[in-house]
């Protein structure tokens, strides 16, 4: 009766205790073309000008990283003889750039640990009105990086902390952290002329963060292209979950479009809700095409991909397969999402060996399709044939 009653705490409690999983650990595998779901239906001549906006960083530097796939990612040698054959494709052939791909690249499956499948999600170039100066209408800055901001990438002083990194400023010689957003936002950087244009709306601002670039329609017509420049170094928050904790939003119903609508309706908590992701951005203004991911590049929209760079160089193509049914409702394909994308940017919510960000372009129906897209799926990278990273 003892051991029974022991036996049954034991269980209870095992019951309650919770479940650890296993941290994060890309494993890479094999795969064959014919593995990658719907890989001869994609009209792979359209991811050819995303591969070569990398490529003319790619032919000057190979894509080396500290990981399994940084040490397949291919030879400088070998992106160059890329690269150029690439640039011969006709550009409206989709048979000779998939022959191309097949040819060039081998596919690998990267999975979590036993797990191929993580969270997809989607983001856009966003759009806010501004003002080159400050009115009771435009009274919300989009800040420049401060001078004093230290970034500092880890990598380069332990090869176990690659594609990591922080932020802060120099005080009496050591790195301190940096203002908070809801310091800036209370005016810890005002008076200091970092302003690089007003916007009318906290909100707008809000998610401009979020996004890292965006275009500004101004008083006077112009367009102006914003882009990330630095990060305040705090941890990303996203005020989702922090409402959904609180109990004002609904699981199923935490989306771009509810998280605004009830910064909308709740303008007097809304900077305090806010104020919960302490992660701050700076811009710099954009010249010629954008957005530009971390790359360096121009995104193409439908066909760039932000992954998380402590796993992935950049560069790479990769095949994405994922499902959201109500993602586009009116695609014959029930919401599949199965193409040929260039990793080519990251951010700070996107932390996973099986994680990726897809870029939507700009626009209502852009913002749209982002604000919505939280979908599960798998992807695998396309490393060239040919052997292993060098110079």
């Amino acid at each position: 009766m003892g051991r029974s009653l022991a036996l049954l705490l034991l269980v209870a409690l095992a019951a309650c205790a919770p479940i650890l999983q296993p941290p994060d650990r890309a494993v890479v595998r094999s795969v064959a073309f014919t593995d990658l779901p719907g890989w001869t239906a994609d009209a792979h001549h359209e991811a050819l000008p995303a591969l070569a906006k990398s490529c003319a960083g790619l032919t000057q530097r190979a894509p080396a990283h500290d990981s399994e796939i940084g040490r397949l990612a291919g030879s400088l040698d070998v992106w160059r003889a890329i690269c150029a054959e690439a640039a011969g494709l006709p550009a409206s052939e989709g048979a000779a750039a998939r022959a191309f791909f097949e040819r060039r690249f081998r596919p690998v499956q990267v999975l979590n640990n036993d797990r191929p499948t993580g969270l997809f999600t989607g983001y856009y170039e966003a759009e806010l009105k501004g003002s080159r100066t400050r009115s009771p209408r435009f009274a919300v800055p989009l800040y420049r990086r401060p001078p004093d901001l230290v970034s500092v990438e880890l990598g380069q002083f332990r090869r176990s902390l690659q594609g990591q990194r922080i932020a802060g400023r120099i005080e009496r010689g050591t790195l301190r952290p940096y203002a908070a957003r809801g310091e800036i936002d209370s005016g810890a950087l005002a008076g200091r002329g970092l302003e690089l244009v007003w916007v009318d709306s906290a909100v707008d601002a809000f998610f401009l963060h979020i996004q890292g670039s965006g275009r500004v329609i101004m008083d006077d017509g112009r367009v102006v292209r914003v882009g990330f420049d630095g990060q305040n170094g705090h941890e990303y928050v996203t005020i989702g979950r922090e409402l959904l904790a609180r109990g004002e939003l609904e699981r199923e119903n935490v989306t771009m479009q509810s998280i605004r609508a009830w910064l909308a309706a709740n303008p007097a908590r809304a900077a305090e809700i806010m104020a919960l992701n302490p992660s701050y951005i700076f811009f710099r203004e954009l010249p010629g095409e954008g957005p530009i991911g971390a790359q360096g590049v121009a995104l193409t929209s439908g066909r760039s991909l932000a992954v998380d760079r402590t796993h992935f160089p950049l560069g790479l193509p990769v095949w994405v397969d994922l499902r959201q049914p109500d993602l586009r409702p009116a695609d014959p394909a029930g919401g599949l999402v199965r193409r040929l994308m260039i990793a080519q940017d990251t951010g700070g919510a996107i932390r996973g060996p099986v994680r990726g960000d897809v870029f939507w372009g700009y626009g209502a129906a852009a913002a749209d399709i982002a604000g919505r897209m939280k979908a599960e799926g798998a992807y695998y990278f396309l490393v060239p044939r040919g052997g292993e990273a060098g110079s």
